[in-house]
């Protein structure tokens, strides 16, 4: 490759005494790492509030009370991930990168394990419920302080015609983490009596997350040590700044690009948390064979993601976004008019998980791409860190939440009609925005 033809990544591959440092596909395996340990986590809770808390921690209640009660629970650390990012920005200016990084991984590990041993409201009652939500606030603190810039570097250091493609690799996180949470969740509830289930075998998954998290952190460690990034970090590249005068100078980009990947976002959980909590309350089906079926909608979502890198390279990302978007309200209408699909089809059940999972590939391939491209040099980290903030807690933080109460109350025609709102703002954020593809392609 000619040295006008190299990208930024290949270029800082060696510094001025020709020491060697670690190449974009090394980088991109370490930003991949990272983030299936955060979704991994996600998902583990998320999973929990469907197949465990309403009966550990709720069992005064009926079942679609406790999982509501638990779906509010969920929700809280959508709260907190903005003040974790303002927290440890704070820290990354006076400690460094990898002092942030290391407070908020072991942060996120140790209280998603710590949640294994809660014990439950037959033990200490109320109390129950009060650990676990402060356990699930500290994992929204910590959440926040996970944000390394190493997506960032990846999608705006590329070469220009490659742009999609490393955008979308920090996002094959979310269904690799889908799928090992929901892999162990469904062993253990598929091979265990629900006494010995709800006793002992659900607290695995979330041990496991503590040693997924500190193979994360070496990972990230060595990437925020290279020479590469030191240059970035000189050039203000990914410096944090304060958060009072990002709001001053770029509000308006912060507050558009919350709603930019709401579609994906509102997608989400109607196709990972939000099926798996109607087909334990109101179907026959076995949930572990539907978290198997979940597992294959994840491998669907990977290949979508690697699909939404191709087409954004050769359509351009703001295009590739409105497309998903579009095909997302098609999605959401169908559900409006044929809410008996989702209903008790086995095979409408199956269609949709399928599907879904494929819209959601495509929609969420880029979305990291299109918001760390809304600020200038001197905001892109901060900026990226609290616009992605914003877009959880607007559209994902509440979700399975409010799919669940509305189905419950109105039917399932409302979870269409939930989900075609989100595709409306990203639409409508797209549109308000037209600048996206012109400056960042």
């Amino acid at each position: 490759m000619s040295a006008q033809a190299a990208s930024p990544l290949e270029t800082h591959l060696t510094d001025e005494k020709g020491r060697d440092h670690v190449s974009p596909g090394e980088i991109a395996i370490g930003v991949i790492i990272g983030r299936t340990s955060e979704y991994f986590d996600f998902f583990v809770f998320g999973l929990g509030c469907v197949l465990v808390f309403p009966q550990l921690v709720f069992p005064m209640e009926d079942r679609l009370t406790g999982t509501i009660y638990s779906f509010a629970i969920f929700a809280l650390a959508f709260l907190t991930r903005p003040i974790g990012s303002v927290l440890f920005m704070e820290i990354d200016r006076r400690y460094g990168r990898a002092t942030k990084l290391t407070i908020s991984l072991f942060l996120l590990g140790g209280s998603t394990a710590a949640i294994a041993f809660l014990p439950g409201y037959e033990t200490i009652g109320a109390w129950s419920a009060i650990i676990l939500s402060v356990f699930r606030l500290l994992q929204g603190i910590a959440l926040g302080g996970a944000w390394d810039g190493l997506s960032s570097l990846l999608a705006l250091n590329a070469p220009t015609e490659r742009r999609g493609w490393y955008a979308m690799l920090p996002q094959l996180g979310a269904p690799i983490g889908f799928i090992l949470a929901a892999g162990l969740f469904a062993f253990f509830e598929g091979a265990l009596s629900t006494q010995d289930f709800i006793g002992w075998g659900w607290r695995y998954p979330f041990f496991v997350a503590l040693t997924i998290n500190v193979v994360a952190l070496f990972a990230r460690l060595r990437m925020v040590s290279t020479h590469e990034f030191a240059q970035l970090m000189e050039t203000r590249e990914l410096m944090p700044t304060p958060v009072l005068q990002l709001v001053r100078k770029r509000g308006s980009a912060l507050v558009l690009g919350a709603f930019v990947p709401l579609a994906s976002f509102a997608l989400f959980h109607l196709v990972t948390i939000f099926p798996v909590s109607w087909i334990n309350l109101f179907t026959n089906r076995s949930v572990s064979e539907f978290m198997i079926v979940q597992m294959a909608g994840g491998v669907v979502c990977a290949g979508a993601i690697v699909t939404s890198g191709l087409i954004a390279d050769q359509i351009g990302r703001r295009k590739e976004l409105i497309l998903s978007a579009g095909l997302v309200a098609l999605f959401s209408v169908s559900s409006i008019v044929a809410p008996l699909l989702f209903g008790d089809s086995l095979a409408g059940q199956t269609v949709y998980v399928i599907i879904g999972f494929g819209l959601l590939g495509l929609s969420y391939g880029q979305t990291a791409g299109a918001v760390a491209s809304s600020f200038g040099v001197q905001y892109r980290y901060t900026g990226a860190a609290l616009t992605h903030d914003l877009a959880w807690l607007i559209g994902a933080g509440f979700a399975p939440l409010v799919a669940l109460t509305l189905s419950s109350q109105f039917g399932l025609a409302w979870v269409g009609v939930y989900l075609l709102s989100g595709a409306v703002c990203t639409l409508v954020a797209l549109w308000l925005d037209r600048r996206i593809e012109a400056r960042y392609g």
